[in-house]
């Protein structure tokens, strides 16, 4: 009975202390789009290491938006009649469904490229309101993106830019491109992605115009089929930058960009805050410190290319 009553109180002691008393943390996950297809268990085991676990310590409940506006409303709406302690959005339309006036739950967002832009929050250092969270509002994001990729390939002299609708941010990353391209007497072939329909068609295009190479700005719906995406930037011998790592590991050439493991955690730890009484306007809305580069050597070989060396050894990971 003694180690029994022990051991009780050590999960006791291990579990969060949060402002509600002992009630049991309520957290809700919103994904925009097919969170099951995204390394989503990095939230989940960021939120465990803050004694966050689901059916334990916590109920936390995820929810996708499958990249249908409609069906991403509803899951709005059902996550206001559930009234978690605290929502974590993940990706922009998460963010900005969430954004209504009758809605008073606390929000810590991540994967979402400038929140004052969208409204979200008033500014990065004072939020106000309910909403706080991680961004990667690097103006220059996009640009660096095309600078890897002329650096790895130093012959290359005009690049396709391929970019999903579903994610407005994609456009200013687009900008981004173009001014750096400019500099670098880099010629731009761009091409929207507003549907399934359009990503075979827009991979030919590229390849009849010329292009050496394709930076890939994904959206939910193109995320969810980065596995036909690897496969047509292969078929069409064009090597590819992409914004997400896990276009990479399923094929793409390579990745550039803020750690989406980093994102998790911080974006844990702000929901970890306000659960124990924090405001999310007054919690600052947290950038990137950690950018990786990610490099499919497997797939520079089946396209023939030799990567310089010296560019392999600035990678973060080289996957063979």
């Amino acid at each position: 009975m003694r180690r029994r009553a022990f051991m009780a109180g050590l999960l006791a002691a291990s579990a969060p202390t949060m402002a509600h008393g002992q009630e049991q943390a309520r957290i809700a996950i919103l994904h925009s789009g097919f969170p099951n297809r995204t390394p989503i268990h990095l939230l989940f085991e960021a939120l465990g290491r803050l004694g966050y676990e689901h059916g334990r310590t916590a109920t936390i409940d995820l929810h996708g938006g499958e990249g249908n506006p409609d069906r991403l409303s509803a899951l709005v709406a059902q996550i206001a009649t559930q009234k978690p302690h605290v929502v974590i959005a993940i990706t922009a339309p998460a963010a900005v469904a969430l954004k209504r006036p009758e809605l008073s739950m606390p929000v810590v967002f991540a994967v979402v490229l400038d929140p004052v832009g969208l409204g979200l929050v008033e500014s990065l250092a004072r939020p106000a309101g309910n909403f706080t969270g991680t961004t990667y509002s690097e103006a220059d994001l996009g640009g660096k993106r095309l600078e890897f990729l002329i650096d790895a390939l130093p012959e290359t002299r005009r690049v396709a830019v391929l970019w999903g609708s579903g994610v407005q941010q994609n456009a200013p990353l687009l900008e981004s491109i173009r001014n750096s391209a400019s500099t670098r007497a880099i010629a731009i072939f761009a091409r929207e992605l507003r549907g399934l329909e359009d990503l075979a068609p827009a991979f030919e295009a590229a390849a009849q115009a010329g292009a050496q190479a394709v930076v890939f700005l994904s959206d939910n719906l193109m995320f969810g089929h980065r596995k036909q995406v690897a496969e047509l930037a292969l078929a069409h011998r064009l090597p590819s930058m992409h914004a997400f790592a896990a276009e990479v590991e399923d094929g793409g050439l390579m990745f550039y960009g803020p750690s989406l493991a980093e994102s998790y955690r911080r974006a844990a730890a702000l929901a970890d805050r306000i659960l124990k009484g924090a405001r999310p306007g007054e919690l600052p809305v947290e950038q990137p410190t950690k950018f990786e580069l990610i490099i499919n050597l497997k797939t520079a070989k089946a396209l023939g290319l030799t990567i310089p060396e010296s560019f392999l050894l600035r990678a973060d990971e080289v996957i063979e």
